[in-house]
């Protein structure tokens, strides 16, 4: 359940909605890009809704944009945690 009751209606109560969206998909992640990530993140930092909007990220898999306070490289990172993570513990289960 999200911040508006409604777990499919979270995008309505991001802390973006007020937001540039151009904020939010840099064309790069070097040089002026590097503020326009670190405006866009620190907006999700005091978001309502950021764990779903996450929660959605790593589920959709967009290759674009700042989603819950991740760029794609950090979404990428953290599913590749994940998976060694989980390799981590089913070889330690097998041992």
């Amino acid at each position: 359940m999200s911040a508006t009751g409604s777990a499919a209606n979270w995008r309505s109560a991001g802390a973006c909605l007020s937001a540039d969206p151009d904020l939010f998909f840099p064309i790069s992640s070097v040089g002026p890009a590097e503020r326009q990530i670190a405006r866009a993140k620190k907006i999700c930092a005091g978001c309502g809704v950021r764990r779903e909007c996450l929660e959605f990220a790593l589920s959709h898999d967009p290759i674009y944009g700042i989603w819950g306070g991740t760029t794609a490289e950090d979404r990428q990172r953290e599913r590749r945690r994940k998976r060694r993570a989980a390799a981590a513990a089913r070889r330690r289960v097998a041992a």
